[in-house]
């Protein structure tokens, strides 16, 4: 099984950029997939998730707003669209495959590397 994130790298605040994920070894529309992140000094946290349809998402109060989760099933992607970025979304984004049952998000099953997101100010 593999989970490859892409994308990261260096954005001025209120900038945006997209980071993208792709998996294999695994049924990809089975899974739903999501994103974590790890700021410095901070522990991981689940940001955003979407269904394995795609017709549920889920972000957090943080990047509500600000951030896009999308998926293309046809391609085995993912992609996280990022706009209005802020120093605090500065983190390392790991791209995760988990279930849903339709009412509650579990534990990630697998996770990828991840892919550094800097944001100066």
């Amino acid at each position: 099984v593999q989970l490859q994130a892409s994308g990261g790298g260096l954005v001025q605040a209120g900038g945006s950029t997209r980071l993208s994920c792709s998996g294999s070894g695994f049924t990809w529309e089975y899974w739903a997939i999501g994103w974590f992140r790890q700021a410095p000094g901070k522990e991981r946290e689940g940001i955003t998730y979407i269904s394995m349809n795609g017709d549920t998402t889920y972000y957090i109060d943080s990047v509500k707003g600000r951030f896009t989760i999308s998926r293309d099933n046809a391609q085995k992607t993912a992609h996280l669209q990022m706009n209005s970025l802020r120093p605090e979304d500065t983190a390392v984004y790991f791209c995760v495959a988990l279930v849903w049952d339709g009412s509650r998000w579990y534990d990630p099953h697998w996770w990828g590397h991840g892919t550094l997101v800097t944001v100066s100010s």
